[in-house]
């Protein structure tokens, strides 16, 4: 009897195992194949060669670029080195990359591990760069003030919270105030492992400003990238590992409601298409994780690996 019920023990735990090692190959998309859509005119950008994994265009075509992510299980090309914020200039005829100085008397610049980021401009013009960054693999919002002419950035705020533990992406809504996901729950690597393995749908959106922190949507599957629309009225939210995208109205209390939850481009429209613009098999880019066009340029940014500059 007692054999029996080991035995049977035994299988359900294999079968259980079995079951959620599916499920997250699925929802990893390791089966999937890619199939080619070249554009005629990219090439790879000098001077990045340890990640671009997130990047922000302002109007006037500057853009601003976060290289050299280190983050646990993800490969770093130059571990010992930190990370730096880098600047573009898309109205240049052949745009070439140049690293911002950061200053700051209360700034380690020698633990910064920069992830997400996103711009705020101001009614007289400046604009605020919001930093996620993870120095010793901890979460924390880092504000800098963008001082064009010096080609600088002057770092004025470390931001941390108890409810910002494992900070991915921000879009900022003001100078210190912004929405941001939270890619996991746990902040122990172990337990993290076995929230992604068992798809433990525990992650969530934080609207922060100084006097006011909550919680505003929840239960997404590793939520990822955070936009907003440009009339500023809806928030895009990337649910990477169920791959999907949710669409939710921002009110005047910063609160969310969810609309809708889709998985492709104009997702406000009646009837939405999908238009795959460039796609490639790995052999320029490994593990892309952004893109975003200014006056027919395109860039695409990877995690740890280099980035691609397109016209089109």
């Amino acid at each position: 009897m007692a054999k029996l019920l080991v035995l049977t023990l035994l299988g359900l735990g294999l079968a259980f195992f079995r079951d959620h090692r599916s499920s997250y190959l699925a929802r990893m998309n390791t089966s999937r194949e890619v199939k080619s859509v070249e554009l005629p005119n990219c090439k790879l950008i000098k001077g990045i060669e340890t990640g671009a994994e997130d990047l922000e265009i302002l109007p006037n075509g500057l853009a601003f670029i976060s290289a050299g992510l280190q983050y646990p299980g993800v490969k770093s090309f130059e571990p010992d080195k930190p990370g730096k914020i880098l600047l573009m200039d898309l109205n240049e005829e052949d745009p070439t990359v140049l690293e911002l100085k950061m200053t700051g008397s209360n700034f380690d610049a020698s633990s910064f591990n920069p992830h997400g980021i996103s711009t705020f401009t101001d009614e007289d013009n400046t604009v605020y760069l919001l930093v996620v960054s993870h120095p010793d693999f901890k979460s924390t919002v880092e504000l800098f003030k963008f001082q064009e002419e010096e080609k600088s950035l002057l770092h004025l705020k470390t931001i941390k919270h108890e409810l910002l533990p494992n900070l991915n992406d921000l879009v900022a809504v003001g100078r210190e105030h912004f929405y941001a996901t939270n890619d996991h729950y746990f902040v122990d690597q172990y337990m993290r492992s076995w929230e992604l393995y068992l798809g433990l749908a525990w992650s969530n959106v934080v609207y922060y400003s100084p006097d006011d922190v909550r919680v505003v949507a929840s239960g997404f599957d590793f939520a990822n990238g955070i936009s907003m629309s440009p009339d500023r009225k809806y928030v895009y939210i990337a649910e990477m590992l169920a791959h999907k995208i949710h669409v939710y109205e921002k009110h005047a209390n910063w609160t969310l409601t969810p609309l809708k939850v889709l998985q492709i481009q104009n997702i406000l429209a009646e009837e939405p298409k999908v238009t795959v613009v460039y796609a490639e098999d790995g052999k320029v880019l490994h593990g892309s994780t952004v893109a975003s066009v200014y006056k027919g340029k395109m860039l695409v940014g990877t995690v740890f690996q280099k980035a691609l500059y397109c016209e089109f």
